[in-house]
């Protein structure tokens, strides 16, 4: 791969046009529709988040993720997948999480791109999503998705590849500071590996705080937190909502965040302001 060719590109699922998803030019790709939580989501449904870190397996309680391609060739074009309930018919009845049924998550694997889209379903029950993977390698696809059968959200992953000739390039090293189409996003905290610890993350555009972040997805930020290696996944929500009466829009977003785990993560951050979503991206190390 050619590291210029990473130039923030951020893919979109076609019925999210209307929000624009902006990444930082130069350590990665990123493309967005919105998240579901991971560490939150079987919080949300009211159980004990699986002491198995997400995204690590195909199938998990008798759902599994197939997609229709496990090869692609490089460019835009359509991503289609089911999931399998344990009859091996498609579900059906999902219950949205942050207003959606599923979220869609792919990362190549050196943690140097990142999508995030919200896909479409046809009345077979089969998703689908605009995605532009314009270079070679290996990636993973995630879906985050609660079954109403089940009670809790799920985390599936299945790896994709992109045909082509293909030159890893190597996880950015540790930063502190991000910046991202004329924003700056700092960092304070680091992951602790068993162990829950508070990451602040910081927006500022010209030297200024930016004090009015916009609900995206009934919060001001999403955390995705990958390790590499494995690729175990973490979706972390904010602290605190819009509307609570106690959470300011900017310009810093907290979150409680535990990783499974000693290890590399990258952290890809979204948040929107002036009705664009914008990326950021940094490597952490958890000790």
């Amino acid at each position: 791969m050619n590291a210029a060719a990473h130039a923030g590109h951020h893919g979109h699922a076609g019925h999210e046009g209307h929000e624009g998803h902006i990444a930082a030019g130069g350590t990665g790709q990123s493309g967005h529709g919105e998240h579901a939580g991971h560490q939150g989501h079987a919080e949300h449904a009211g159980h004990a988040a699986p002491a198995f870190p997400g995204g690590l397996q195909i199938t998990e309680d008798g759902y599994t993720l197939a997609l229709a391609a496990t090869v692609l060739p490089a460019g835009r074009q359509e991503l289609r997948f089911r999931i399998l309930g344990p009859e091996g018919r498609p579900v059906r009845d999902l219950t949205p999480v942050h207003d959606k049924k599923i979220h869609l998550i792919i990362a190549n694997r050196e943690l140097t791109g990142f999508w995030h889209l919200h896909p479409a379903e046809d009345a077979e029950g089969t998703w689908s999503a605009k995605v532009d993977l314009p270079e070679a390698g290996a990636y993973r696809v995630f879906t985050d998705f609660a079954p109403a059968a089940l009670g809790r959200t799920l985390t599936l992953g299945a790896d994709l590849a992109v045909a082509g000739h293909y030159t890893p390039r190597p996880t950015p090293p540790p930063a502190a500071v991000f910046a991202v189409d004329g924003y700056e996003v700092t960092l304070d905290g680091e992951p602790a590996a068993g162990e829950g610890r508070q990451l602040r993350l910081t927006v500022s555009r010209g030297g200024e705080p930016v004090t009015d972040l916009q609900p995206y997805l009934a919060a001001y930020g999403h955390l995705v937190v990958l390790r590499a290696g494995d690729l175990a996944y973490v979706h972390v929500h904010p602290e605190g909502e819009p509307g609570d009466g106690v959470t300011e829009p900017g310009p810093s977003i907290a979150f409680h965040t535990q990783v499974p785990g000693p290890g590399t993560y990258r952290l890809f951050l979204d948040f929107k302001h002036e009705d664009t979503v914008r990326t950021a991206e940094f490597t952490v190390v958890a000790r």
